[in-house]
C-alpha cells in the first residue's frame, strides 16, 4: 500500500532530508584520490551520530557500513573498505539517514581528479535524466511517467539502464511501496497523489544494461566492466511542482 504521509510526517521528513543534504556537503570535501573508502564511511558516519540520527544503511539486512560506495563499474551496493580513490575514478555514494523515526535517501556520482569527457558524459546525462524523471512526479500523473523519463532520455545516449534495481517509497521504512523502476510506460502504473514521498534513483551504465552480484552478495557490478553512475532523490509529491527533500 503507498502512504500519504500526514503534515507532521513530511515536516519530519524534511528534517531528515535536510541532514542528508548537510552530510553530502562534508562528504563532498574529502573526495580525492589518496582516500580510502572506509575513511569516507567514517565521516559519514559521525556526521549523522553527531546531528542526533542514525544512517540508514548501517546493518539494514546486515550491511556493514553507513554508505554505499561504489567504484567505476561498481553500480551500487559497494562496501567500504581499504581501496584508495585513483585520479580518473567515478565513486557513486548512496546515503540514508534515519532522525525521530523517519528516513532520507539519496545518491550522487563524483568524478576523483581529473576524469575523462566520457565519464563527465554519463555523470552528467545520469543526473539530468534524475530531474527530468522529478519534473514528472506530479499530482494525477503516474508513476511510469516518472519511469519512462530516465529511460527513454538515457536510452537516447546509448547507455543502458538498470531494470533489477528501482527506486522506492520512503518514510517510517526505508524501502516501502511503491517501487519506482527506471524503465516503463508513460501513463501507466499507480496514480500520484499530493503527501507521497518517493526516492527516486537512475542507475545508468556506459554499456550494456546487464548487472551481477559479487561474492560478497552486495556490491552490484556492470556485466561488462564499463562504468556506470547513479544519483538520488527523495521528493515529495504536491499540489504542485514536486518537492525535492534531499537538496539545500
Amino acid at each position: 500500500m503507498i502512504m500519504i504521509k500526514s503534515e507532521k510526517e513530511i515536516s519530519l521528513m524534511r528534517n531528515a532530508g535536510k541532514l542528508l543534504a548537510e552530510t553530502f556537503l562534508i562528504l563532498k570535501q574529502h573526495i580525492k584520490p589518496g582516500v580510502t573508502t572506509r575513511e569516507l564511511d567514517e565521516i559519514v558516519r559521525r556526521f549523522i551520530q553527531a546531528n542526533s540520527a542514525q544512517p540508514s544503511f548501517l546493518g539494514y539486512n546486515g550491511f556493514p557500513a553507513s554508505i554505499c560506495a561504489s567504484i567505476n563499474e561498481q553500480v551500487v551496493h559497494g562496501i567500504p573498505g581499504n581501496r584508495k580513490l585513483l585520479d580518473g575514478d567515478i565513486i557513486s555514494i548512496d546515503i540514508g539517514v534515519c532522525l525521530d523515526g523517519y528516513h532520507s535517501d539519496a545518491a550522487a556520482t563524483y568524478p576523483v581528479g581529473t576524469i575523462s569527457s566520457e565519464l563527465a558524459q554519463l555523470l552528467t546525462i545520469t543526473e539530468q535524466s534524475l530531474h527530468r524523471a522529478i519534473a514528472k512526479a506530479l499530482p494525477g500523473k503516474r508513476l511510469g511517467d516518472i519511469s519512462y523519463a530516465v529511460q527513454s532520455y538515457c536510452e537516447n545516449y546509448g547507455y543502458g539502464v538498470v531494470e533489477e534495481l528501482c527506486g522506492h517509497g520512503i518514510g517510517r521504512e526505508l524501502h516501502e511501496d511503491p517501487p519506482v523502476p527506471n524503465f516503463g510506460k508513460p501513463g501507466k502504473g499507480p496514480k500520484l497523489k499530493p503527501g507521497m514521498i518517493l526516492a527516486i534513483e537512475p542507475m545508468i551504465n556506459m554499456g550494456s544494461k546487464d548487472v551481477d552480484v559479487l561474492l560478497d552478495n552486495w556490491t552490484v557490478v556492470t556485466c561488462d566492466e564499463k562504468p556506470s553512475a547513479h544519483f538520488e532523490h527523495t521528493i515529495l509529491i504536491t499540489e504542485g511542482a514536486p518537492e525535492i527533500l534531499t537538496i539545500l
